[in-house]
């Protein structure tokens, strides 16, 4: 590599930060001025996740030296498959986050841009470091950029969920120290192609020590991800943030995932000696929990917003139940369904947000009102994201569901497997369409509201009539309609993103080709 390719793994991380730190700068500067650079630095992260997907399309690790110091003694960034296929998921929903949020939401607080960049800055770094500790500096900038983001408009409900996110995350995170701590004490090492080198050869009076650790870590990323019972904290936060805000955290839960599948593949992996395989007795029978509460959770619900968080902690269930079956078809199918999930959440909170500035005072709640203005649209765009999030065909969701139940057929879990993601995915449809038959057929027929408003953010200029409903314009639903062409697009290309995936997995099971990228070929 040479010139700009020689820094390309590094970019998507600096120039968020970079972005950040100008709007900071332009905080008293007229907000189209913000708007534009915010959405140029986030557009441009889509070419890079490209760029950075070409590359690693022949299975080359490209490791970035900070500083030119070598591992594991300095700081590495690594963009494999895996890093490309994250970044460009967060690429693209960032975009139509940040869209969404032009309209008017990014100005009902302060330093809207500023947290938006941060937690892009997070994101990445969290996906493309290759330093366990760096994992965690990276896991600190997103959360307090979320805790900014998630609170950003201020308001009781939001106050309230989000003084139980920073709580939780705050423990996660000493947790997370102490795991680290107990790694390094062991080991001398945080790099995580030299933990993976070093935990093969653990012995046993420090093997206590090393399964401690490993299974702290798991529980911080399970934290993170959501996972029975550590997703009580994501419903009432996700479901009372601003929707770009909440369409954006559709990706931060799978930085939880992604954490579990990195850390466990390489350094607990086939590999790993008397460490080997740590969760294999754990991950797929609490992501099976996690799965059937999260649907019991979506089909309880009262609101919109709330059934599109627990549809999240339902996706993560599906998710990790791939990650835990561990074969390389189980894990091309979870990797080919995380972006459609992520797609799929983040359309649905955007949605939410047009209908229930439609509805005027009732909301998002699922109570008869009247018939909403664009009605017809709105119920047009929500079908269609009902068939991806639930997973029918011809959509994405279902191709994904159907590569993880061809994949648990050599599984002893299989009866567990179709039985709970077929009866799960059942539940999704009847949810689903009793939301749509109150919010679109069971109607008074006229435009009063005589409930106090529910609005939890003013709401942004737009037609409106006398009660208060605001009619989604073309621009407003923008956003939804591209994200649902990303799940279609999904489909279409499904060839060759499966190929990719399954590719990827294979990569994941191959650890000591990661290894010798970063170490050297003879570590």
């Amino acid at each position: 590599m040479n010139g700009l390719m020689t820094h390309l793994p590094i970019l998507p991380v600096l120039l968020p930060l970079v972005a950040g730190i100008l709007l900071l700068a332009l905080r008293n500067a007229p907000i189209s001025l913000q708007r534009g650079i915010s959405f140029a630095a986030t557009l441009a992260l889509v070419p890079l996740a490209l760029a950075l997907l070409a590359s690693a399309a022949d299975d080359t690790h490209l490791v970035y030296k900070l500083g030119n110091w070598d591992a594991p003694f300095g700081i590495v960034l690594v963009a494999d498959r895996l890093a490309a296929w994250m970044l460009m998921a967060t690429a693209l929903v960032a975009v139509f986050a940040l869209l969404h949020a032009l309209r008017g939401s990014d100005t009902h607080g302060r330093h809207f841009h500023v947290l938006f960049q941060l937690q892009l800055f997070g994101l990445n770094g969290a996906f493309l470091t290759g330093d366990l500790f760096n994992l965690f500096v990276f896991f600190e900038v997103l959360l307090l950029a979320s805790y900014g983001l998630l609170l950003h408009g201020g308001g009781r409900l939001r106050v309230k969920a989000g003084l139980h996110f920073v709580v939780i995350n705050l423990v996660g995170s000493t947790l997370f120290l102490f795991a680290v701590g107990t790694l390094y004490g062991v080991t001398g090492t945080l790099n995580m192609a030299d933990l993976a080198v070093r935990l093969a050869h653990t012995t046993p009076a420090n093997l206590a020590l090393i399964e401690t650790a490993g299974l702290l870590l798991f529980s911080v990323f399970a934290l993170k991800a959501a996972v029975l019972p550590l997703y009580l904290w994501l419903p009432a936060a996700y479901a009372n943030t601003s929707a770009p805000v909440s369409a954006l955290f559709a990706i931060m839960t799978k930085v939880g995932a992604y954490s579990i599948l990195r850390v466990y593949s390489l350094m607990f992996g086939d590999d790993a000696g008397a460490v080997a395989n740590l969760l294999d007795a754990w991950l797929a029978p609490l992501a099976l929990a996690t799965l059937a509460l999260g649907m019991l959770g979506v089909v309880a619900s009262t609101a919109l917003r709330q059934q599109a968080a627990y549809m999240v902690v339902a996706s993560i269930g599906t998710l990790l139940l791939a990650f835990g079956l561990g074969t390389r078809d189980a894990l091309a199918a979870g990797l080919y369904y995380l972006p459609h999930s992520v797609f799929a959440a983040a359309a649905l909170f955007l949605l939410a947000d047009s209908i229930s500035r439609a509805r005027s005072a009732y909301a998002d709640r699922f109570e008869p009102g009247f018939v909403m203005p664009g009605a017809r649209v709105l119920g047009g765009l929500f079908f269609v994201i009902a068939v991806a999030i639930a997973g029918l065909p011809p959509l994405s969701g279902f191709l994904g569901k159907f590569m993880l139940l061809k994949a648990a057929l050599a599984s002893p879990l299989l009866p567990w497997v179709w039985g709970v993601v077929l009866v799960t995915g059942f539940l999704a449809m009847i949810a689903l369409a009793r939301s749509g038959s109150v919010l679109f057929y069971n109607t008074h027929g006229r435009h009063d509201s005589p409930h106090p408003t529910a609005h939890s953010e003013p709401a942004s200029p737009g037609a409106s009539d006398d009660s208060g409903a605001v009619t989604p314009t073309a621009t407003a639903l923008a956003p939804v309609a591209g994200l649902l062409l990303l799940l279609i697009g999904m489909v279409v290309w499904a060839g060759p993103l499966s190929d990719y995936a399954r590719d990827t997995a294979a990569q994941l099971l191959q650890p000591r080709v990661y290894i010798e990228a970063v170490l050297g070929a003879a570590p």
